[in-house]
């Protein structure tokens, strides 16, 4: 809700009327607010001399990411009637959300690109009115920690088939976390460099020998 009012008080001929009021003005739904009573409405001598307006304080609570994106994927899990559980790990800059479950390749698709394509719309559900950021990485039964280690072994076996030609391979596009990898996996080898080159989607990542 940054940049945006978080606390209103309103009055009304009714406490709905009052939290309405200030649902619209704070431009949230009810669920999404707190609100405290300040003046309970009466009705004064004949119903009219000396009657009082309801008042509330109604106060927006902050959001949490990581609980807007839970909520977003077990509407997406339901949607697609599988059993997901999810397990969470908070680390310095970035939280993991672990899939797990029976059959869930269909939650990874072909080199993680619907896994991609999800943990995308899950930042973007979970981030749309936080006041922080929290950027949400996802993986399904640890695929990311086994894909990560089968690119750094590819990178290092054509490595060393490009030291031997002298001619440089250049691998299938990737994704930018995929590439990240790749260049990781050999920047520590004086022989070799690693640069991308291409359009996303089908930017590729290039092993040559060093000049």
């Amino acid at each position: 809700m940054l940049g945006k009012l978080t606390v209103t008080e309103k009055t009304g001929k009714t406490i709905d009327e009052a939290i309405s009021l200030a649902l619209a003005e704070l431009e949230v739904s009810r669920d999404r607010v707190d609100y405290e009573v300040l003046e309970v409405p009466s009705k004064g001598l004949f119903g009219f001399i000396g009657s009082k307006l309801a008042k509330v304080r109604v106060t927006v609570r902050p959001i949490d990411p990581v609980e807007e994106a839970r909520l977003f994927l077990n509407q997406v899990f339901k949607a697609m009637n599988i059993a997901v559980h999810m397990e969470k790990m908070t680390h310095n800059d970035h939280v993991v959300i672990n899939l797990r479950g029976d059959d869930l390749g269909v939650l990874i698709g072909k080199h993680g690109q619907t896994l991609d394509a999800l943990q995308y719309l899950t930042n973007l559900a979970a981030n749309r009115d936080a006041d922080e950021r929290c950027r949400i990485i996802l993986d399904v039964e640890d695929y990311r920690k086994r894909r990560a280690e089968t690119l750094s072994r590819l990178a290092m076996r054509l490595a060393d088939k490009v030291k031997r030609r002298g001619e440089r391979v250049v691998l299938e596009p990737m994704s930018p976390q995929e590439r990240k990898i790749i260049h990781m996996a050999l920047q520590n080898d004086n022989r070799i460099v690693t640069y991308s080159e291409g359009d996303e989607p089908y930017r590729k990542v290039v092993i040559a020998l060093k000049k």
